[in-house]
């Protein structure tokens, strides 16, 4: 089946079986490898993107329910010479350690500050539930959305 979307800005089409999951189509098709296979049921979070505003995982959202779709991946935040106020902040912060859960919870993150300007800790961690690291404590994860979330405010306000 044809399926026809609009990634990272860009309209792209593939023609892939109907069981395919929009992770399996954006990492063969596509070639966009941000987004992680992790757990396969929607339970880790490393799987996720931004499907027309909404946070998704997707390794539960079939391709053929994506087209017509806007898709945001982690190669979607940043270019060659400047990340995403919420990516360098966990750079800066060393919010991340092995790194494998990163896209997902850096893609949660954006879309919470897309929403709100200026989140809570708990609505932090409430956007970052569906988002599982077995590295750290999510402490300096917190931190590094906040901060990010500064930035931004301080940037808009210029």
């Amino acid at each position: 089946m044809k399926v026809e979307i609009t990634v990272n800005g860009e309209k792209k089409i593939a023609d892939v079986s109907p069981e395919t999951t929009l992770l399996k189509m954006l990492r063969d098709e596509f070639d966009l490898t941000g987004a992680k296979l992790g757990c396969d049921v929607g339970d880790c979070g490393t799987c996720t993107v931004v499907v027309d505003g909404e946070s998704v995982n997707s390794c539960l959202m079939l391709a053929a329910r994506a087209s017509g779709s806007e898709v945001l991946t982690i190669e979607g935040l940043a270019t060659f010479q400047k990340l995403h106020p919420v990516q360098q902040k966990f750079e800066d912060l060393g919010a991340l350690q092995c790194g494998y859960c990163g896209p997902g919870m850096i893609m949660s993150a954006k879309n919470l500050l897309d929403k709100n300007k200026s989140p809570s800790v708990d609505e932090i961690r409430d956007a970052l539930a569906g988002n599982l690291c077995r590295c750290t404590g999510y402490t300096k994860m917190i931190e590094a959305i906040q901060e990010a979330a500064k930035e931004i405010n301080t940037t808009n306000a210029l």
